[in-house]
């Protein structure tokens, strides 16, 4: 099945709300799903009365200590479009499909996300620099989390 096909149902399930949803061609099928089926779903936390927290205490509890800094108005963010493993380079001990710094054109491979033992190249969407990787390489990524921000 074509990556654009993937993302329009991706963008599909996200217009609709749905949580799930499975499409058949022929002998290929994909299922696109909110939620990994890996962990069970998060419960809602007991309601405990907590002691109240100071400014300083709630902004510290609100950002995490490894947040990215927003991108500016100029920059674009790459998103994820799908849950699965991100890889900067095609093989281990590779050279990255792209560094910091790079000049990128649209259409440009910028990393791989391997999802269900096949490896989905994530393309850029526009020319620029790439200023920011925002994924550790071998790390696990959930649909629309940020990637890569281009200026």
């Amino acid at each position: 099945m074509d990556i654009r096909k993937i993302k329009k149902l991706i963008e599909l399930l996200e217009e609709s709300g749905l949580a799930e949803i499975e499409i058949s061609e022929g002998e290929e099928s994909v299922r696109i799903a909110r939620y990994s089926q890996l962990a069970p779903p998060l419960a809602p936390a007991p309601a405990v009365p907590a002691a109240p927290l100071t400014p300083s205490a709630a902004a510290a509890a609100v950002v995490p200590a490894a947040a990215p800094a927003p991108p500016a108005r100029d920059e674009n963010v790459v998103t994820a479009p799908m849950v699965g493993t991100f890889y900067t380079a095609p093989a281990p001990g590779a050279k990255p499909f792209v560094e910091v710094g790079q000049e990128v054109r649209e259409g440009q491979v910028l990393c791989v996300i391997e999802a269900m033992k096949m490896m989905n190249q994530i393309e850029s969407e526009r020319s620029g620099r790439v200023i920011a990787v925002l994924a550790r390489n071998g790390e696990p990524v959930e649909f629309g989390q940020p990637l890569f921000a281009i200026g």
